[in-house]
């Protein structure tokens, strides 16, 4: 929505609208500004969520960072977000792929090829409501 479609939804003036965005964005209340991507028009159609299990010691009996996992996990190419969360799993992968064989190329060679990722269990969006 733009600055002028609020301005008459709410019924002030668009500097006001313009002005308190600003202040919200200098403040970090609004922490980033988005463009929603058609992922079909671009090759990226199919889209999953990845619950992945955290092994915290190396086959070398090492110890292992979660957040480091993490953060390796967040760089790869098709990956959208990382969750860390409670539970059974760990993490929460999102990745937008160009198909259901890519995404299998994503999980078996590369998700699971990371040291720390020990188990993952794969859910494929059928629909964004």
């Amino acid at each position: 929505m733009t600055t002028k479609e609020m301005s008459k939804e709410l019924e002030i003036p668009q500097t006001t609208i313009h002005n308190r965005i600003k202040n919200l964005a200098q403040r970090g209340i609004i922490k980033r500004f988005t463009i929603d991507i058609d992922g079909k028009k671009i090759g990226k159609g199919l889209v999953a969520y990845i619950l992945c299990t955290v092994s915290y010691r190396s086959a070398r009996g090492e110890k292992i960072n979660q957040l480091e996992v993490a953060q390796v996990i967040k760089e790869l190419q098709d990956v959208e977000e990382v969750f860390i969360v409670t539970g059974d799993n760990d993490m929460i992968v999102k990745v937008a792929v160009k198909d259901v064989d890519a995404l299998n190329d994503f999980v078996i060679f590369t998700l699971r090829n990371i040291e720390g990722v020990e188990r993952t269990v794969t859910s494929v969006v059928l629909s964004e409501i």
